[in-house]
């Protein structure tokens, strides 16, 4: 009877170990396989280079000419760890989820939902030509007739915070949980943003050059089949 008893311990153990989410890198520091840029300059200037590079082990965002390195595969039901900086000054970009058909927007963005990098805007959401909801929405993105997912319309949805990011120079881990019809982020362990009702549910995942440079360091995604912490439905801002 022990040693059954023993034997099911160990089966248990192995069978819990064998269904732990694997985590993957998607960048190996050596080049970029697996993904793929985008920049719609490049069609008509043959002189132009793209604007992502290795440096140093490091994915590099030299910013212009503008566009998106895009992983080549489709990704669902996932935690994404991304670990930048603005090396330099303080600069723009973004992590871009459940993204699809490419140059849907102003002829250069890809459909995504963004979550932003901007110095100081870090885990602001922009919709591409897909949207999400958040409680406090009025609040976040102003009036409910301006909202849109496209040309002027508000586009923009404010983060959760104030004061997350590290300085310029030093390094800031994005962490973006995507499950289902909902996004939640966070910059250096904070909640930044939790969203829901997302128009899309997968895609590919896009990394942004827009005119500043940035450095990455770490791209990892893990699968996950729940959301860590509150379900944004409740997630509100508590600022005034």
């Amino acid at each position: 009877m022990k040693k059954l008893v023993l034997f099911t311990i160990i089966l248990l153990s192995t069978l819990s170990f064998k269904l732990k989410p694997k985590t993957i890198s998607l960048f190996n520091g050596k080049d970029l396989k697996g993904w793929h840029a985008d920049i719609p300059a490049m069609d008509t200037d043959s002189s132009l280079k793209t604007p992502f590079i290795i440096r140093n082990g490091l994915l590099v965002s030299l910013g212009t000419p503008g566009g998106h390195l895009i992983t080549n595969a489709v990704y669902k039901n996932y935690r994404l760890q991304v670990e930048y900086r603005f090396a330099g000054v303080p600069g723009n970009c973004g992590v871009l989820v459940h993204a699809s058909t490419p140059r849907a927007l102003y002829k250069m963005f890809p459909k995504a939902i963004e979550s932003q990098m901007m110095t100081e805007n870090a885990g602001d959401f922009w919709c591409i030509q897909e949207d999400i909801a958040v409680p406090d929405m009025e609040k976040r993105r102003g009036p409910k007739a301006e909202w849109g997912i496209n040309g002027n319309k508000k586009r923009r949805i404010l983060n959760l915070t104030d004061g997350s990011e590290k300085p310029v120079g030093q390094w800031n881990t994005m962490v973006i949980e995507c499950v289902k019809r909902s996004i939640k982020v966070w910059v250096n362990g904070d909640l930044v943003n939790c969203g829901f009702n997302c128009t899309a549910d997968h895609g590919q995942i896009a990394l942004q050059a827009e005119g500043s440079e940035v450095e990455f360091r770490k791209v990892e995604l893990t699968p996950i089949s729940k959301l860590t912490g509150t379900p944004c439905e409740l997630v509100t801002d508590k600022r005034s």
